[in-house]
């Protein structure tokens, strides 16, 4: 059927296969990917799997690019899984984004046709961003400013595509190359790959109960001669722990004791749950913090806008790496952005996420404690997407993920959040992935697995 259908033309939902063929939904989801490996087919979340045009010109020769390029500074993809695109049916608990249905979809189509009509779609924007965009940064983030403390300006404001870009910004303009960076462990997979591409050296530290430990933290910025931490104390990925206000307060004390920054990454600012955000960059103003407060997740993957906000020489470095970097965010996304943000519909929408995000983690929660009894949960989010679950140390999580693959469940093993070596077998679970009532079949799958 596939090997006569023409190029662009759909391909049947898994359910319809096993119908038709009638064969098991492995069956057809082993063949499903294999198609996908060998370039046959190709995916479009939401939309389905279709038939690629198949390119018979003689294979090419590159070999000779071997030693041209010599050793590779990153010789691992960590985007092994936390990026893949999830084949047709498949349940997947391995996303790194939120379903469509927990997204302003409506504004943001709406925004998307508005600034289209205007000036935004044939005008650039200033390199640090447009003005009214960095004001909403910086007046979200004065809102969150101890009193007594100088509240951040506009001025303060770059606007970035994405977090994942202004971390590598700040790397490449904080620090050399052979230079240490700190880093929580567990901690954000792409923060570990920005580092590592701007040639700094991870110094690992254990993220305790909530917070690393003070005393570990002060002897890894003494002994490594560090100036930059990077964190997530809110909702952190993949953990979603988030520090407390006397923690918060410590470690900024050994912080201004280094004379170093601390990197706060902010990207699940609007997904609290049991808990409210509480950006530590208001707690500082004398430039020991950058901050980053990230609107992918919770606006929309297609508007890649994020704020970064830093004070004095630092803000100014890192402006130079990102005019060199891209020039410019692009002025239809940020002025999508700013339009959406600005909608009285865009705080109800926020307010609504809290109950929609606890049904779904409290569900998967649920069903990993009564269907999947080898696994751990270590805690009980109080905010953010994932679950971070700890298996028996003998199991090995990367094969682990592919028998379950093989059977439709998509889970990310734990190893991609780990600077260093990891100290156990942990797997992350994303409650926000598409089709929730497929939670229990997914953590089935998985405690099948787990025994077999």
């Amino acid at each position: 059927m596939l090997a006569t259908a023409a190029p662009g033309s759909k391909v049947p939902s898994t359910r319809s296969l096993v119908s038709k063929f009638q064969l098991s939904p492995v069956t057809v989801q082993q063949a499903l990917q294999l198609l996908v490996t060998e370039g046959l087919v190709e995916t479009h979340p939401g939309v389905g799997t279709f038939i690629r045009e198949v390119n018979h010109a003689k294979t090419s020769d590159f070999s000779w690019q071997t030693s041209a390029l010599g050793t590779a500074r990153i010789k691992t993809a960590p985007t092994a899984m936390a990026m893949r695109m999830p084949v047709n049916d498949a349940i997947a608990m391995h996303v790194s984004y939120p379903d469509p249905e927990l997204l302003p979809v409506r504004l943001v189509r709406s925004a998307i046709a508005r600034v289209s009509r205007g000036d935004s779609a044939i005008t650039r924007a200033p390199s640090p961003g447009l003005p009214e965009l960095q004001s909403w940064f910086a007046h979200e983030l004065a809102e969150n400013t101890l009193p007594g403390l100088s509240a951040p300006s506009a001025s303060d404001v770059i606007v970035i595509p994405g977090s994942q870009s202004g971390l590598g910004s700040v790397f490449r303009a904080l620090a050399s190359p052979g230079q240490a960076v700190i880093m929580e462990s567990p901690t954000y997979w792409g923060a570990i790959a920005a580092a590592e591409q701007a040639g700094l050296r991870i110094v690992p530290i254990a993220t305790g109960s909530s917070a690393p430990n003070i005393n570990q933290l002060d002897r890894a910025f003494a002994e490594s001669g560090a100036r930059i931490f990077y964190a997530q104390p809110n909702f952190a990925n993949p953990t979603g722990l988030q520090w407390t206000h006397a923690e918060a307060d410590a470690i900024l004390d050994v912080v201004r004791s280094h004379n170093a920054f601390l990197i706060e990454d902010d990207w699940a600012h609007d997904f609290g749950i049991d808990s409210v955000c509480k950006p530590i960059a208001g707690r500082d103003d004398s430039g020991h913090v950058i901050y980053i407060r990230s609107l992918t997740k919770s606006v929309s993957p297609a508007i890649r806008i994020a704020g970064m906000i830093a004070r004095g020489p630092a803000r100014d470095r890192i402006l130079v790496d990102r005019t060199i970097e891209a020039m410019y965010v692009s002025s239809v996304l940020q002025s999508a952005a700013l339009d959406i943000l600005q909608h009285p519909a865009w705080r109800t929408h926020v307010n609504g996420l809290r109950h929609r995000l606890r049904e779904r983690r409290d569900l998967l929660a649920k069903s990993l404690q009564e269907f999947a009894p080898q696994v751990h949960l270590t805690s009980l989010p109080v905010g953010g997407l994932n679950l971070w679950i700890q298996l028996n140390d003998s199991i090995d999580t990367t094969a682990l993920s592919r028998r379950c693959e093989m059977r439709g469940l998509l889970i990310a093993p734990g190893d991609e959040w780990f600077p260093a070596e990891s100290p156990g077998a942990f797997l992350r679970l994303n409650y926000s992935g598409p089709r929730p009532n497929s939670f229990v079949d997914g953590v089935k799958i998985l405690s099948e697995e787990l025994s077999a």
